[in-house]
C-alpha cells in the first residue's frame, strides 16, 4: 500500500477522532517506560532486601571453613589441608584475599575440589640433573622443558636461562614450545 498524503490526512484525522495528539502519545510512552523501570527497580531492591545469599547447590557440598590459629599460615593450612603447601593459592583465591595476610580467628574457605599441588622446583632440578647434560650450540625443546631445566642442564645453573631467553628473542620466556629449536650461548 502507498503511502501518500491522504493517508497522512486520515491518520490525523482518526488520531484527532479518539483524541490522541503527539502530546498525549509521548506522555503514554512515556509512563509506559517508567512503569517498566519502577518494576526492575523494585525487583532489584527486594532481591537485595532480603539479606539472603544463594549458592549454587553443586557448590555447597564442595566447600569446608576452616578458622585460624595462632601461628598459622596459609602454607600451612594449605599442607593440614592438601597435603601441599603450594595449594595456599587456592585458599587465598577461594577466600578473595588481596594479601597473603592473615589472622587468628579468621574464617576461611577451604575448597574441596583442589588436588594437591605438586612442588615444582626442587623436585624438577633433581630429575633435571639426573638426565644428560646439553653439550650442543642449539637445543630442540621437548615437553616438559622450561628454560631453566635447559640451562641448569646446558650450564650447571639455573638462573642462566635469562641468556637463553636473551639470544633467542623470546617474547615471553615462561612458553616455549615442542620443537622450538633454542641457540645456547656458549
Amino acid at each position: 500500500m502507498k503511502f501518500d498524503q491522504n493517508n497522512s490526512f486520515q491518520l490525523k484525522k482518526l488520531l484527532k477522532q479518539i483524541k490522541l495528539n503527539e502530546e498525549n502519545i509521548s506522555m503514554i510512552l512515556g509512563a509506559i517506560v517508567l512503569v517498566i523501570v519502577g518494576v526492575l527497580v523494585v525487583n532489584y531492591f527486594k532481591d537485595k532486601g532480603n539479606g539472603s545469599i544463594t549458592i549454587d547447590s553443586t557448590q555447597t557440598s564442595a566447600i569446608n571453613e576452616h578458622t585460624v590459629v595462632k601461628g598459622e599460615t596459609l602454607w600451612s593450612i594449605a599442607e593440614n589441608s592438601y597435603g601441599s603447601g603450594y595449594n595456599w593459592v587456592d585458599i587465598k583465591s577461594a577466600n578473595n584475599l588481596e594479601t597473603d595476610n592473615i589472622e587468628v580467628g579468621q574464617k576461611l574457605i577451604l575448597p574441596d575440589d583442589v588436588a594437591p599441588n605438586e612442588p615444582t622446583t626442587t623436585e624438577e632440578s633433581q630429575t633435571v640433573l639426573q638426565e644428560s647434560p646439553i653439550t650442543s650450540e642449539t637445543y630442540t625443546v621437548v615437553k616438559g622443558d622450561s628454560l631453566w631445566n635447559i640451562a641448569v642442564r646446558a650450564y650447571g645453573d639455573g638462573f642462566r636461562w635469562t641468556e637463553i631467553a636473551e639470544v633467542n628473542e623470546l617474547d615471553n620466556p615462561n612458553i616455549i614450545h615442542t620443537g622450538n629449536i633454542l641457540i645456547l650461548p656458549r
